[in-house]
Formats: C-alpha cells, sequence, structure tokens
C-alpha cells in the first residue's frame, strides 16, 4: 500500500499528499519495484526531493530568459544527446546545497554523468546557463574535474556542452590560481587527448577568457549559429583595450570560427541540429562493444531487513551466479568472482567484523584478482576491524588482526584494477580502509539512503565516552555511576557466536543458483 497522510517527502509534498501523487506533480519517474517497500519509499521521496530542488537549474526567470533565446535547458540537452530510453548516471546531483548560504546554486550549476551516444558510453559535462550564467563555483570546478577523471580512469570520451561565462569573478581566489582550478581543466584536456580519449566539445552559448580553450583543444568541436560564441576576451574588454565597438556575434560567433579561424569544425542552425552532429562524432569514434548480458534470477523487494551479504550479491550479478573463494574460510568477508553487465568482477562483501582469517582471505584474493586483470567490487558493511571493545578482544590482538589487517590495507592501496564502492550499511573505523573507503581511490563509491561512515558506531562512541569520563571523575576522587542501555551489537554477537561455535560462523547457505 502507498503511504497516505503525512508523506515522507516533506517538505515536498502538501499536506495529506501521498508520495505517489507528489510524484506526478513534479514529473518525477517511479521506479515500481522500489516502490512498495520502506527502502523504496526512502529513495522515492529523495527522487522528488531532487526533482523540485536540484533538477530545475536556475529560478524561473533564468529559465524564461534561456528559453526565450531559443537555447534548450541543459537537461533538455542531455537528455536529447543521449540514445532514447537509455539512462543516464549522473554524478553529485545534490553539489552545492546550502553550501553558498542564501545564493542557490543547483547542482553546482553544471550537469556531468555517464550517458550512451550512439552505442558509446561518455561522459557528459553540461554548463548551466540558468544557474548565475553558467560561471563557475569553486564547487562547480570540482564537479568538472571529477567527471574528467572518471573519463580518464575509465577511457570514457568526453562531449562539453558549453554555455558559461567563465569563472565566477566575487570567488576567482578559490577557482583560478591554484593546481586543481580551473586551469586544471584544460590541463586534463590535453593528457586525455595525448592517451587516446576523445574530446567533443559543443559551444551552446557563451564561451569565454580560458573557458575558450575547450573547444579549441578538443579533437572535433561544433558550435550553433548566432547562439555560441568564443573569444579570449568579451567586448566590453576589446572595447577597454582598444576603444573599438564590436558585437559577441562578429568578435567570436559561428560563422567568424567556421569560415575564417577554423577554431571550430561544424557548423550547427541550432541546439537540435548541434546534438545531433555531436552524436555524429561519436559515431565515428570507432567505440562500439557488444556484450552479452543475462539478466539476474532474483528481483530487488524488501532488503530493508537484515541479511547476508550473499543476498545482495544474487540481485546484482548477471544471472544470479556468483563463484565464491575460500566459502568456509574467513566466513565474515565474501570473496568470489561473477559478472556484472557481462564484464568480469570480484566481488568483496561484508558479513560481519573483519578478523585475521578474513583479512588474510581478502588480501589473497585483491592479488588474485590483480594478476588476472579483473576489477573490483566492494560492498562495504562493517563495524571496524577488530569490533567493539570487550572481555575477549585481547584474544584477536594477540593473534596479530593489526598486521593482518594492515597487509589487506597494503593490498587495496597497491591494486592496479578499477575498483568500484557501494557502502550498503555501516563503514565505521579501519574497517573502511580495508573495504577501499573514499582515502584508497575508488573509480565510484556509492552509499545506500541508510548507510553511515563514521570513526566509530554510536553506541562504541558512547561506550568509550563514558569509560575515559568515569576514569577520569575516579582520578579526582569523585564517584560516578554510568548506566548505558543498549542492545549487544552485531560485532560482539558475532565475537560471542564464534566462541560458541568453536571460532566458525555457521552462516546459512545460498540459494541454489548462486
Amino acid at each position: 500500500k502507498w503511504m497516505t497522510g503525512t508523506s515522507l517527502c516533506a517538505p515536498v509534498c502538501q499536506p495529506g499528499e501521498t508520495s505517489y501523487s507528489c510524484c506526478l506533480r513534479h514529473n518525477t519517474s517511479v521506479s515500481w519495484s522500489f516502490a512498495p517497500s520502506p527502502r523504496g519509499v526512502a529513495v522515492f521521496c529523495l527522487t522528488c526531493w531532487f526533482s523540485v530542488f536540484a533538477n530545475p537549474g536556475g529560478g524561473e526567470k533564468a529559465r524564461r530568459l534561456h528559453t526565450s533565446r531559443g537555447k534548450l535547458l541543459p537537461r533538455e540537452r542531455v537528455d536529447r544527446l543521449l540514445d532514447p530510453g537509455t539512462p543516464f548516471l549522473e554524478f553529485s546531483q545534490f553539489a552545492a546545497h546550502e553550501l553558498y548560504g542564501k545564493e542557490e546554486v543547483p547542482a553546482g550549476g553544471i550537469l556531468t554523468g555517464i550517458g550512451r551516444v550512439s552505442g558509446v558510453e561518455c561522459v557528459v559535462v553540461a554548463n548551466d546557463a540558468t544557474v548565475k550564467g553558467g560561471t563557475y563555483y569553486p564547487i562547480t570546478v570540482k564537479k568538472h574535474l571529477r567527471a574528467q577523471e572518471i573519463a580518464q580512469q575509465n577511457h570514457l570520451p568526453c562531449i562539453y556542452l558549453v554555455d558559461s561565462g567563465g569563472a565566477n569573478l566575487p570567488r576567482q581566489a578559490d577557482v583560478f590560481p591554484d593546481r586543481d582550478h580551473f586551469g586544471r581543466i584544460f590541463y586534463n584536456q590535453a593528457r586525455m587527448s595525448s592517451k587516446g580519449i576523445a574530446q567533443i566539445a559543443v559551444v551552446m552559448g557563451s564561451c569565454t577568457a580560458g573557458g575558450a580553450y575547450v573547444p579549441a583543444m578538443a579533437d572535433e568541436s561544433i558550435i550553433v549559429r548566432k547562439q555560441g560564441t568564443i573569444f579570449l576576451g568579451g567586448p566590453p574588454l576589446v572595447k577597454a583595450a582598444t576603444g573599438e565597438e564590436v558585437s559577441a556575434e562578429d568578435l567570436g560567433g559561428a560563422d567568424l570560427h567556421c569560415k575564417k579561424s577554423g577554431v571550430t569544425d561544424h557548423y550547427a542552425l541550432d541546439d537540435n541540429h548541434a546534438l545531433h552532429l555531436a552524436r555524429k562524432a561519436v559515431r565515428g569514434l570507432n567505440y562500439r562493444k557488444n556484450i552479452e548480458v543475462s539478466q539476474w534470477c532474483l528481483h530487488a523487494e524488501a532488503l530493508w531487513i537484515c541479511f547476508l551479504c550473499v543476498d545482495v550479491i544474487a540481485r546484482i550479478v548477471d544471472g544470479s551466479k556468483f563463484d565464491e573463494f575460500k566459502a568456509f574460510y574467513g566466513d565474515t568477508l565474501v570473496t568470489g568472482f561473477s559478472r556484472i553487465f557481462g564484464y568480469p568482477v570480484g566481488i568483496i562483501g561484508n558479513n560481519g567484523v573483519l578478523f585475521s582469517e578474513s583479512a588474510k582471505k581478502g588480501t589473497h584474493f585483491i592479488e588474485l584478482c590483480c594478476q588476472r586483470n579483473i576489477p573490483l567490487i566492494f560492498l562495504q558493511n562493517i563495524t571496524g576491524q577488530s569490533g567493539r571493545l570487550t572481555s575477549f578482544s585481547q584474544e584477536y590482538e594477540a593473534g596479530g588482526i593489526a598486521k593482518d589487517g594492515a597487509k589487506m590495507v597494503t593490498a587495496v592501496a597497491c591494486a592496479n584494477v578499477p575498483k568500484i564502492t557501494v557502502i550498503i550499511g555501516g563503514s565505521y573505523g579501519a574497517g573502511n580502509y580495508g573495504m577501499c573507503g573514499r582515502a584508497y581511490s575508488p573509480r565510484f563509491l556509492y552509499m545506500w539512503p541508510n548507510s553511515r561512515i563514521s570513526v566509530m558506531g554510536g553506541e562504541q562512541a558512547a561506550t568509550v565516552l563514558a569509560t575515559i569520563t568515569k576514569d577520569q571523575r575516579a582520578r579526582e576522587g569523585k564517584e560516578v555511576t554510568i548506566r548505558i542501555n543498549h542492545p549487544v551489537c552485531a560485532a560482539e554477537s558475532q565475537m560471542r557466536f564464534r566462541r560458541s561455535a568453536g571460532g566458525t560462523v555457521n552462516i546459512p547457505k545460498a540459494p541454489p543458483h548462486l
């Protein structure tokens, strides 16, 4: 049943409105397979929230002005660039939310992501001119550079939909001079071109000052007639320097750059024509690949309760087929080989605390994947390396858990294959390192809506702070009684179970097809 009454989308939904009707009101798509479950409602509400606060871009006045010039809105441009019916994996949709005080910069003023163009997966970078004229804030630069990093790591062509006024001048100290500031964009373009990674620029509006290097350094560039302009110094700067009055079109329009300067390669009549030319350019890259994919056997329903890692794996790998590695050793860590969208992958997932045996098993598996050049997928749900401080932690410290954990951390850091991390639960303490947290350079890091990252869990932190307070009061000669009511945490339960079972955790068998 759909939840009625006070919607979980508040304040996005109106009083008494269902999540579904709210979604229809904001023209948001629905993932029916997730909708009925509590997790599905949470994801669904996030989608509604995004559709209201990030999706529209700039304000209504800015959008009207933009469309009155015959321009498509940024998301319309991306939609018409991509193959019909194919998904767009957008990066950092909530970037800049409440970052600059009263200044609203939805999605950081730039859209970035991976989509399929003429059958080829491409990184798309689209300026949003409805947000402060498409100027670059510090977060805008960060998103642009991150998109280029992803393109470089995964050898994906880059398509730039350019419509920007350049650097945001009031914030130029945080945008212009440093290593990872505005100039790094062009450095990356040069490096990627030298590696054979295609760069295609579509100038659909202003392209000013240093931004003029984007189309100039691209392999192919397209410009829209009476709309796109490219110049190092705009008309006001020319007038200030020479006294000459010149229009933007005469100074750097499509006619000039296609017929005289040769900066651009293709002449477009409007936005739609420009996007058509971009698709044709991608078609000539010789990048296409055909991979057979078998659908998974289980549906993605009702994983909001306690689950085993194999339950998640069964729902993401091709055909739900998983060849487990060392199934009966170090069973708080699941490792094995499978395929995702036809690609071979090695999967490492948590089923509890990372003990010495688990760390050794993980190290061995990572080394195998590196030797065979197989990408690694980390499914992270871990309370730490040694778990909660309990009466039997000494046993594991004496067993060398720190050294074994360090070996796994080293293996993760030195792995020379693509790494992707998905946080499906908790990510606490040293376990974050061993399971390829952000510091260990995964190419992508995703988080489920209920996931958490912290030095330690809330219960552990409360216990540690309470113990410190008690010891301090004792040294001062003061009496103190600290009482903490909480259920036994998962890590302690796991260790007690190991102890009672003679060192082995009996995990229920996976479904027959795994």
